[in-house]
């Protein structure tokens, strides 16, 4: 009887998805490692064993979210949405590369609002090009004030950092970031309060939506998805420091710079999930999941990730703060601006998602061009 159940457990979450064909990379990846120790090979290899478990992680959150109804479904949702970036950054963390998880989580906020959005309007633009398709206005408006306030939050310490106006000099601009990160956790979870409760019933219309699309129930039950979240959860951990670990020698071998790498490569592969569900969504005109799975997981990232990693540096004794250099700053302040005026009028159409795509790779191209200024003072701190 156990045996069947196991069987049939693995069957759902293991051979459902053809995705998972990718799952053999990990441990390739740590068998490359201990072989050859060739860190490029490492880096790639561990990506691409992570996307399935990515996705993978998704639907184990989505499958509990059946027995914990909408609001716990949220905040679980809130919490494994952006588990990989989390962990990625966790362990980069505690390898003091700051810069890397700085860089990662930048990333992944541009790549959900200009590449995914951007897909997801242009493919379901071109599948109901006859008509403009509508989404709910007051809702986008909501995660752009929430996106704007996480960009007030980024410019201030950097503002201060660069004009050289801090009372104390090294100090203060860590206080702030901390103090700010703090901020936007309350703000966030007010956030949280916000949609699920006050806006319950768009809540659960939402939820009926989408599990309309999984056949209105559960593949699995609640003690298989928690083990399942456990699983996934732990093998994204041991992938996760061996990406974390190979960053710095592969970006030697493929000449590539890091900030290029941690902004471009590495969220692409974290949202490949979520890049197709957001697709998915748009080609059946239901344009309000999409812009949560973009929009939200930006909103997510911005507002918990980003501070979360700062109080979480600050526990370990590391000083990330708030100041993503002067740069990287201009380039999501623009970005947020960019996608607040598309989604304005509530509409949506494969012109206004082409436009996203192009601005995408324009913020691709100019990262690869981008010399990180702290790894430059890294450079000159070794030669002297």
């Amino acid at each position: 009887m156990s045996r069947t159940l196991v069987y049939k457990s693995i069957k759902t979450v293991v051979f459902s998805s053809k995705l998972n064909l990718l799952i053999p990379f990990g441990p390739l990846a740590i068998l490359v490692e201990k072989l050859a120790g060739h860190h490029g090979w490492v880096f790639f290899l561990s990506l691409l064993g992570i996307t399935p478990l990515a996705e993978r992680l998704g639907y184990a959150t989505e499958q509990l979210a059946f027995y914990t109804g909408p609001t716990v479904g949220g905040l679980l949702n809130a919490t494994f949405g952006n588990a990989t970036e989390l962990i990625i950054s966790i362990y980069a963390l505690r390898s003091g590369l700051i810069r890397v998880v700085q860089l990662s989580l930048l990333g992944s906020i541009l790549s959900n609002m200009l590449l995914v959005l951007g897909c997801a309007f242009f493919c379901g633009g071109l599948v109901f090009h006859k008509k403009e398709q509508l989404f709910n206005k007051a809702t986008a408006v909501v995660s752009s004030g929430l996106l704007l306030m996480a960009v007030m939050c980024l410019i201030f310490p950097a503002v201060l950092h660069y004009t050289h106006t801090e009372v104390h000099f090294g100090k203060s601009e860590l206080a702030l970031s901390r103090f700010s990160s703090c901020i936007m956790l309350v703000a966030y979870a007010a956030y949280l309060f916000f949609q699920l409760k006050s806006q319950e019933n768009l809540w659960e219309e939402n939820q009926r939506e989408e599990g309309s699309d999984n056949d209105d129930g559960p593949e699995i039950s609640k003690w298989e998805s928690v083990i399942w979240l456990c699983i996934m959860t732990s093998w994204i951990s041991i992938l996760s420091e061996h990406v974390v670990h190979a960053i710095e020698g592969a970006s030697i071998a493929w000449n590539i710079s890091i900030s290029f790498i941690s902004v471009i490569v590495l969220p692409i592969v974290g949202n490949a999930a979520e890049h197709a569900s957001a697709i998915m969504f748009a080609m059946k005109d239901k344009l309000d999941i999409s812009l949560g799975v973009a929009i939200g997981s930006s909103t997510q990232i911005s507002m918990f990730g980003i501070p979360f990693c700062v109080v979480a540096s600050w526990i370990m004794g590391q000083p990330m703060d708030l100041n993503f250099q002067l740069f990287e700053t201009a380039t999501l302040f623009i970005t947020v601006l960019v996608v607040a005026f598309m989604l304005q009028e509530g509409t949506s159409n494969y012109f206004k998602g082409l436009m996203l795509i192009l601005c995408y790779l324009i913020v691709a191209a100019s990262f690869f061009v981008h010399v990180d200024p702290s790894s430059v003072d890294a450079d000159k701190e070794l030669k002297t």
